[in-house]
């Protein structure tokens, strides 16, 4: 029997050499550790702004943005009054009747020609550019949009990639350039200008399309072939000894538009216009808009530093800084009125009601 009143030691508990944590024997297997190396951007102790948004800070600030945006604003707002805008919506005055009537005719073979009278009420100052409005037609319709060959009307040897154009992809067994719903819906409305004394107002277009859709994106020895020979005829015919580089009308029309309501560009008017002076239009009415009740417009405008008529971008500013000032001037009222003190302990929760109801 042992005499010993102590515990025998338990041969299983680990003693002070075992390489535990502290323990100074080397010959220990380290833990790995996830903890990232310490630097103090990922302890984010760098230094650090920390501004505090007093009275007059806020104040001040709402002061400078009023200062800034109203004068951009009204410069905005007399920049755009100066753009001189002719609009004439010329569809249902060249064609009279009921929706079928109007489709049976703009459909038949019958003369199109219609002659329009626009006044000048303001000096229209070169360049006058002149764009055709439709309204209702929906170029970012998914099938629409896809319904053409890029790669086609780049290289001359990707004639036969066609098969992003169905339906408009061959016409009598042969491929169509350029193919596609886009290319094969090209508006062909026409319009010739002049003014009281019969002089002829030319109309240039050339460089009315984006210069890097001229080079990059329209060939220059790609050449219209089979273009509007199906049985149905969408839209413009093609000159076929004109390359696509040069076919700007086609360009333009190629960039499809993201609202139902848009312009194109049609051709500049380089010629002074007087105030007073009576345009008359003599256009072709050929593009059928009446089978989905779209408009048709024609539209001369002037530009300015800030681009067309334009007057949200005016309104929006002036909106914004008023909105800045009237914050500034009654924040400003409140502070006079009743000042509140940076730090002051008696606005906490816990010290207005110290009884906590």
């Amino acid at each position: 029997m042992n005499s010993n009143p102590a515990t025998p030691m338990n041969a299983n508990a680990p003693s002070s050499s075992s390489g535990g944590a502290g323990s100074p024997d080397s010959t220990a297997p380290r833990r790995n550790s996830k903890r990232p190396k310490y630097s103090r951007f990922t302890q984010q102790e760098l230094p650090a702004c920390k501004p505090i948004l007093t009275p007059k800070w806020v104040i001040s600030a709402f002061m400078l943005v009023t200062i800034v945006f109203i004068p951009i604003g009204l410069a905005s707002l007399f920049a755009s009054r100066d753009v001189v805008e002719i609009i004439d919506r010329y569809d249902n005055a060249c064609v009279q009747g009921s929706k079928s009537q109007k489709v049976q005719y703009i459909q038949s073979n019958a003369s199109k020609t219609c002659t329009r009278t626009l006044t000048v009420t303001k000096r229209m100052k070169q360049p006058i550019y002149v764009y055709y409005q439709l309204d209702n037609y929906y170029q970012n319709h998914r099938r629409y949009v896809k319904s053409r060959s890029d790669q086609q009307l780049r290289n001359r040897g990707d004639e036969n990639d066609t098969s992003s154009c169905k339906p408009e992809h061959n016409a009598n067994g042969m491929p169509i350039v350029p193919c596609g719903l886009v290319a094969w819906s090209l508006f062909n409305d026409t319009y010739a200008f002049s003014i009281s004394n019969n002089q002829s107002l030319p109309v240039n277009k050339r460089h009315i399309s984006w210069k890097s859709d001229r080079e990059d994106k329209f060939g220059s020895d790609v050449f219209p072939k089979n273009f509007q020979n199906g049985s149905l005829i969408g839209g413009a015919h093609l000159n076929e000894s004109i390359p696509l580089s040069e076919q700007e009308d086609l360009i333009v029309w190629m960039r499809t538009a993201a609202l139902p309501t848009f312009r194109k560009l049609y051709g500049k008017i380089e010629v002074d216009i007087q105030a007073g002076e009576t345009i008359t239009v003599v256009l072709e009415n050929n593009y059928n808009t009446y089978s989905f009740s779209g408009k048709k417009k024609l539209v001369l405008s002037t530009t300015s530093w800030l681009g067309g008529k334009n007057n949200f971008i005016g309104i929006a500013y002036l909106a914004v800084g008023g909105l800045c000032f009237i914050l500034a001037t009654t924040f400003t009222l409140i502070y006079l009125v009743k000042p509140r003190h940076l730090g002051d302990p008696n606005y906490l929760s816990w010290n207005r009601n110290p009884g906590g109801h």
